[in-house]
């Protein structure tokens, strides 16, 4: 007999897990707070990666699927000074190992695997109370209760499940991104679309960037970085996105055209969006019955690793429980044994990442690292 299996989140993670435990003919429920998968918009282009993203999708067996999605020429990327000099240039001939798909197109893959009724949209959880061994009570937003033999927490950096396994709680990592986007940039933004080129642009400099995606169709997904303290981001007014984008803007005097461009002729209100991180040794002692994944485990700085790791984190998660029929505790703790080795190794490597883009070396620390990256073995 399977548990009862309950998934708060139909994220990535979330959904992978689910698909997997489907692929071995076990049943799981996601209760997500969004009240439909179009209530709020899915992100850029992510990078899916061989070693994770791309074995849980082969796990799941979506892999063929995965690839009918690919953005042909996305995995090309660009580093630039900021009056726009060009320091590297790699295109993308369609052999690297980390295709780039819209994260939009990639959860809809997933979604449409899984059975009718899987997803229970509109289910906030409010609150989830041990009933001892290893179930639980979960309460959610408008009044429903569930019970479950396996809690999953797959929601994201506010996990309402963590409290059920660790203290510990995100902290600002002293950055912040603005998003902003361009539409049809190869007409209405030549500059600034020649300036991004084909893939991913890095524009760098100490405590600053502006980081950009050609997505298809010619938008321009552009973040941009600022080392600040919260207070600053604070007291900025989004509302007024025109006085927003000028605020942000401020920053970038002296900078060239096409890239501060990508601020001020945003096309799309300007969105705040501070970095948090968990510590990079994020760990719990085993809980009966709850564990973690994603971002509620290992959420770390944005360094393309995220939703690969939470895709695995699924799989993995799924595969554990189908080797060990009848014996949920011996499958998390399979299960958290590698989670907490991979994670904390890669949550170092993101925040090393994140430091080049914006130390006082950048642009130059992320040129010497892709050059590290291209050295045999």
């Amino acid at each position: 007999m399977h548990p009862h299996i309950t998934i708060i989140g139909a994220g990535l993670g979330g959904l992978m897990l689910a698909r997997v435990l489907h692929v071995h003919g076990i049943a799981a429920t996601i209760h997500e707070a969004d009240a439909s998968p179009q209530a709020r918009g899915q992100g850029g282009m992510l990078d899916i990666h061989e070693e994770n993203g791309q074995r849980a999708l082969r796990a799941a067996g979506l892999y063929d699927a995965f690839r009918a999605i690919i953005h042909a020429g996305g995995e090309a990327s660009r580093v630039l000074d900021m009056h726009g000099t060009v320091l590297l240039d790699e295109g993308d001939d369609g052999t690297g190992g980390r295709p780039e798909v819209p994260r939009g197109a990639l959860r809809r893959i997933l979604l449409d695997s899984l059975p009718a009724g899987t997803v229970r949209w509109g289910h906030r959880l409010a609150a989830a109370t041990a009933l001892g061994g290893g179930r639980h009570r979960l309460t959610f937003a408008d009044g429903a209760t569930a019970t479950t033999d396996l809690l999953v927490g797959a929601d994201g950096a506010w996990s309402r499940v963590r409290p059920l396994l660790s203290g510990a709680q995100p902290v600002y990592s002293g950055v912040s991104f603005i998003e902003t986007y361009l539409l049809d940039s190869d007409r209405q933004h030549r500059a600034s679309a020649q300036a991004v080129g084909a893939g991913a642009l890095f524009a760098l400099a100490p405590g600053k960037g502006i980081q950009a995606h050609r997505e298809p169709d010619g938008v321009l997904h552009t973040y941009v970085a600022l080392q600040k303290p919260e207070a600053w981001l604070a007291g900025i007014d989004f509302g007024d996105p025109a006085a927003a984008r000028a605020r942000v803007a401020a920053e970038f005097a002296g900078w060239a055209p096409a890239l501060t461009a990508l601020i001020t002729d945003g096309e799309t209100p300007p969105v705040p969006r501070p970095v948090h991180t968990l510590p990079p040794d994020h760990a719990w002692r085993r809980v009966p019955g709850v564990t973690l994944l994603g971002d509620a485990a290992h959420l770390m700085a944005p360094a393309g690793e995220g939703a690969n790791l939470a895709m695995l984190d699924g799989a993995e998660l799924a595969q554990a429980l189908a080797a060990h029929p009848g014996d949920v505790e011996a499958a998390l703790q399979a299960y958290e044994t590698a989670l907490f080795a991979r994670s904390s190794a890669a949550a170092a490597e993101s925040g090393r990442v994140f430091s080049l883009c914006f130390g006082e070396d950048a642009p130059h620390s992320l040129l010497n690292f892709f050059a590290e990256q291209q050295e045999p073995g």
